[in-house]
């Protein structure tokens, strides 16, 4: 088939894209009790760009908000750095600590998509891959917790403490992705290749997320 004669001209060439996936944070240390469920949740507004020779190939670029939230179980992180200029995770096994207990941080993103398309005049019914790199920019970074609890899970005081400092937190993230998918439906893969904490100040955490997309492209 002659696709660089196949015309896309009808088709809408810019989407949004729905990311939610269940984030790992690989090389953390071992007092950092994570728990529950972590997860990340995407949303990004894209334009593709299809190759006029072979419009199966595209190029996507474009912008959003990208959120993740690491739980923790019997873990206090200080995060203003009121004790240390270092960002440290204290295990609170054998003292008090917040039941519930969790480290959130959003960044304003770029993602940048190499896609192929297998039918690309019905891309609704069509397999799908794109590999590609997302550029962030920190925006808050902050922990919750809530119920303080004995070592046994006693309820002490169901207070709830919010600290919020981007101190200890990289400012801006790189990310290699990938996806595969049929329809408007992919899985996907992100996983940061510089350190989520800055150099010296922290363990080396590289974030990992693996989740589901919804796209239309």
């Amino acid at each position: 088939k002659d696709w660089s004669k196949v015309s896309l001209a009808n088709q809408p060439k810019d989407h949004f894209v729905f990311q939610l996936g269940y984030l790992n944070w690989t090389q953390a240390p071992d007092t950092a009790n994570t728990g529950g469920l972590p997860r990340s949740l995407n949303i990004y507004f894209m334009m593709q760009f299809p190759f006029k020779t072979d419009p199966r190939l595209s190029v996507a670029l474009g912008a959003g908000v990208g959120s993740d939230n690491q739980y923790f179980k019997k873990t206090s992180i200080d995060i203003s750095g009121k004790d240390k200029n270092l960002l440290e995770f204290v295990d609170r096994t054998d003292s008090n600590h917040f039941k519930k207990y969790k480290m959130t941080t959003a960044y304003l993103e770029a993602p940048l998509e190499l896609r192929f398309t297998q039918s690309p005049e019905t891309p609704n019914k069509s397999l799908k891959f794109a590999v590609g790199i997302k550029v962030g920019t920190l925006l808050s970074a902050s922990v919750k917790g809530k119920n303080w609890v004995s070592p046994t899970g006693s309820l002490i005081n169901g207070y709830t403490q919010k600290e919020r400092s981007k101190k200890f937190i990289n400012g801006t993230r790189f990310s290699v992705t990938g996806r595969v998918g049929y329809g408007i439906v992919s899985l996907f893969a992100s996983y940061q290749i510089n350190s989520f904490v800055k150099d010296g100040l922290g363990p080396d955490i590289r974030p990992m997320t693996v989740g589901v997309m919804l796209s239309g492209l």
